[in-house]
């Protein structure tokens, strides 16, 4: 069975006011769209992966169903989960027909976004969390947008092709079969001037001549190549905030890296700029 086709013309993705996605992006989002498959995105932590699922819903109008995989995630329960213990209990203490099974299917985002009447967005979210299989799991579903649920027999076809999302950390490659069927993109990691704009969404107000030395000190900080993990866009645009709100200015950022709590989360990595500083007594840009 072929699958379902959108019956309506999708919307062009450009972006939204506070996602700033580049040219390539863009056009990755709106082919996967125009294809009708999914759109596989890779990229360090940090550059926008989820947030893009989130901002191709709003600009397109379509409800989020979200799936955020854990290493104990199973393909089957992303479409749904059979209660037997509530069915159980209300064999042993209950007054329902538990001769109805399909009230104690409880459909997982994907069979909710196979279900829906109108079009979703389905973002499944760092994929490469589970297991190897996990994503061979979910071919046919992807493949054909229909399920069956085994318990009653029942099958289900999607009336409108979801847009679908998948990220991935690339903690663990996947497999050939389902990059085939997938529109990949890597997102890379925004230089200067992009990240400039970036922090101007989330802080208009920000002084040039702070945000010029913080952009500065921050990828001065990213090239380190002992650091374990480097800061990502979120993790800076917070130190700009904790910079304006406390007042620090350029002439302390010309010798020091203020709340580097904010830009480093490993010991080792606070460790080195320490040993760094103290060499050099004050960092240099």
């Amino acid at each position: 069975m072929p699958a379902p086709r959108s019956s309506t013309s999708p919307a062009t993705f450009t972006g939204t006011a506070d996602y700033l996605a580049s040219a390539d992006l863009q056009d990755a989002v709106n082919v996967a769209v125009a294809l009708q498959k999914p759109l596989l995105l890779k990229g360090e932590p940090g550059t926008g992966k989820t947030r893009l699922a989130e901002a191709v819903a709003a600009q397109l109008g379509l409800p989020l169903l979200a799936w955020n995989i854990k290493s104990t995630s199973k393909a089957k329960d992303g479409l749904y989960v059979y209660d037997t213990v509530a069915r159980l209990n209300d064999a042993r203490f209950g007054d329902r027909d538990i001769r109805d099974i399909q009230q104690y299917i409880k459909y997982g985002p994907v069979g909710r976004a196979l279900l829906s009447k109108t079009r979703v967005v389905l973002l499944i979210d760092e994929i490469d969390k589970a297991d190897m299989e996990f994503p061979n799991d979910l071919l046919h579903e992807l493949d054909r947008m229909s399920f069956a649920v085994d318990e009653t027999g029942a099958v289900h076809t999607a009336e409108q092709r979801p847009v679908v999302i998948i990220t991935s950390n690339n903690e663990k490659e996947l497999p050939d079969a389902f990059l085939r069927r997938c529109v990949f993109h890597w997102i890379a990691f925004p230089d200067l001037e992009h990240m400039r704009a970036i922090v101007r969404v989330h802080h208009p107000d920000v002084e040039d001549k702070l945000l010029q030395t913080a952009l500065v000190r921050f990828f001065w900080l990213r090239k380190q190549a002992d650091l374990r993990k480097r800061p990502s866009t979120s993790e800076l645009i917070d130190w700009i905030a904790a910079l304006q709100q406390t007042g620090a200015g350029i002439e302390r950022l010309a010798t020091d890296i203020p709340f580097v709590g904010l830009l480093l989360k490993k010991e080792s990595d606070v460790q080195q700029l320490v040993n760094m500083k103290d060499t050099t007594r004050g960092l240099r840009m």
